[in-house]
C-alpha cells in the first residue's frame, strides 16, 4: 500500500494534487509520501516481531536523501552503510553511530578509520586482508572493532544478473568452504571482535527459496564455528526482498519472510541484523515528468518526457520496469513507447507499453521510484540534478534541491594555460 491516490481524478500524494508540486517545483521531480515511509518501516518491524533478538539497518544505497533517513530513524532504524560518505548521512539524519553496519566491498582504509573513530557498531569483513588492517588499526587507536564475517553461500537468488550477490562468481563476500580457516586466524587479533556471520545474495528477491537455502548454510556455518569454540552472538541476514513494480506480479510479502526467518533461525540463538532497503522506499516515492511530445513512430508513436536516463537510470540499466501513469488520466489508453530526451537509444522508459492517452503539456508519473532512482542520477547531457520533494499530509517542501547546470558549471575550474 502506498499513499499515492486519484482523488476526483487527479493523481494526489496523500493529501496534496501532485499538480501543485508541479507548479511549485517544475519537472521532473522525485516525490515521496512520508506516510508510505513510516507504514513500511512499521510492516516490516511487524513482520519481524516474533524474532528474540533483532536489529534493523536501512540500506542507505536504496536512498539516501536526508529526510528520509529523518523519517526512517525516527521508526528506530539504523543504517547499512557502504561507503564514509554514508556514514555522515546517518550521522547527519540523527542515527546513532552504534546502529550503522558498514557493509561493501571496497572500504579504504580512510574509511575504516573514520568508522572507527565515530565509533559505528558493526563492520562486515568482505576479506581476510581487511580484517587483518582492521584489527592492526583499532588496537592502534586503543579500540576494539566489532566485525562479523561476510560469506558467498552460492546460492543464486534468481534476480537480474547485476543486482545478483550471492553466487561464487559474484565479487561479494569470502567462499563459504573458506570461512571456518579465516574465522580461526582473524578471531585472536587484538583490536578485533569476530563475533558472527553475514551474507546477503541479491536484490528485488520474489522467492522466499533461494533466501532460505542461504540461511540454512549459513545456521550449519555457525554450529561449525561454535563447535571450533568460537562465540557467535549475530548473523546479519542482509536484504533483497522485492516491490512490485509491475502490479500484477506480488513478492513476498514482509510477514511471510518473517515467519521463514522465525523457522530457520529458531535455534540459533543469536541476534538477527536485517539490512531492508527497495522494500522501504521502493513504493514511497514516484517520479513526477511532463510530457513534451507525443513523436509519429513507425510502429507506436514515442511519448517523450522531460524526465531522462540521467535522472532515473534502472530501465536503461536493468531494463527495469516502472508503471507509467497520467496525472489525470481520461481512461482512454493507448499502445506508445516513453523515451526521455537525453541522446542515447538507451533513453527509453517503455516500449510497446499500453498507457493512460497523453499529449503535449501532461504530466504523468514514473511509479515505484523510491529506491535507486535520485541516488544514482547524474547530469549526463548537462541537464540538471533531479529535485526531491517529501509530502506530509496536506503540506510538503523541497528536501533536495534543483542543481542547474550553471552551479555545475560553476563547480569547474579552467587551468591558467589555457585561459585566454
Amino acid at each position: 500500500m502506498d499513499h499515492f491516490d486519484y482523488r476526483d481524478g487527479l493523481l494526489h500524494a496523500e493529501n496534496v494534487p501532485v499538480t501543485a508540486i508541479a507548479e511549485a517545483v517544475g519537472t521532473p521531480v522525485y516525490i515521496y509520501s512520508r506516510a508510505t515511509l513510516e507504514r513500511h518501516a512499521q510492516v516490516f518491524k511487524a513482520a519481524l516481531a516474533k524474532l528474540p533478538r533483532t536489529h534493523i539497518a536501512f540500506a542507505i544505497k536504496a536512498n539516501p536523501n536526508i529526510a528520509v533517513l529523518k523519517v526512517l530513524a525516527k521508526q528506530g532504524f539504523g543504517a547499512d552503510v557502504v561507503s564514509g560518505g554514508e556514514i555522515a548521512r546517518a550521522l547527519a539524519a540523527g542515527m546513532k553511530a552504534e546502529d550503522i553496519v558498514f557493509s561493501g566491498v571496497g572500504k579504504t582504509r580512510a574509511e575504516l578509520h573514520y568508522g572507527l573513530d565515530v565509533g559505528i557498531g558493526q563492520f562486515n569483513l568482505e576479506l581476510e586482508e581487511e580484517g587483518a588492517v582492521l584489527a592492526e588499526m583499532a588496537h592502534g587507536m586503543g579500540k576494539t572493532a566489532s566485525a562479523v564475517l561476510r560469506v558467498n553461500p552460492d546460492v543464486d537468488a534468481g534476480t537480474h544478473a547485476k543486482i545478483s550477490t550471492g553466487k561464487s562468481e559474484n565479487k561479494f563476500g569470502v567462499p563459504i568452504s573458506e570461512a571456518r580457516a579465516i574465522f580461526d586466524r582473524l578471531s585472536g587479533q587484538p583490536g578485533l571482535n569476530l563475533r558472527g556471520i553475514a551474507c546477503h545474495i541479491g536484490s528485488q528477491l520474489f522467492d522466499l527459496g533461494p533466501l532460505e537455502a542461504a540461511y540454512r548454510r549459513i545456521g550449519d556455518l555457525v554450529a561449525e564455528l561454535r563447535a571450533a569454540g568460537h562465540s557467535i552472538d549475530r548473523v546479519d541476514l542482509g536484504g533483497g526482498l522485492g516491490v512490485p513494480y509491475e502490479r500484477a506480479k506480488v513478492p513476498p510479502s514482509p510477514a511471510e519472510y518473517g515467519e521463514m526467518v522465525e523457522r530457520v533461525t529458531k535455534d540459533w540463538d543469536v541476534t538477527l541484523m536485517f539490512e531492508p532497503g527497495r522494500v522501504i522506499v521502493g513504493n514511497a516515492g514516484v517520479l513526477l515528468t511532463r510530457v513534451i511530445w507525443v513523436k509519429p513512430g513507425v510502429v507506436h508513436p514515442y511519448v517523450i518526457v522531460d524526465a531522462a536516463m540521467n535522472d532515473l537510470a534502472r530501465p536503461a540499466m536493468y531494463d527495469a520496469w516502472h508503471d507509467f501513469e497520467a496525472v489525470a488520466p481520461t481512461g482512454e489508453k493507448m499502445v506508445a513507447n516513453i523515451a526521455g530526451p537525453v541522446c542515447e537509444t538507451g533513453d527509453t522508459f517503455a516500449m510497446n507499453r499500453s498507457i493512460d492517452v497523453v499529449k503535449a503539456g501532461d504530466l504523468g508519473v514514473f511509479r515505484t521510484a523510491g529506491a535507486y532512482g535520485a541516488t544514482m542520477a547524474s547530469t549526463y547531457n548537462s541537464r540538471a540534478l533531479v529535485p526531491e520533494v517529501m509530502v506530509d499530509g496536506d503540506k510538503f517542501a523541497v528536501v533536495a534541491d534543483r542543481i542547474a547546470p550553471e552551479a555545475i558549471i560553476a563547480a569547474e575550474r579552467v587551468p591558467d594555460w589555457l585561459q585566454d
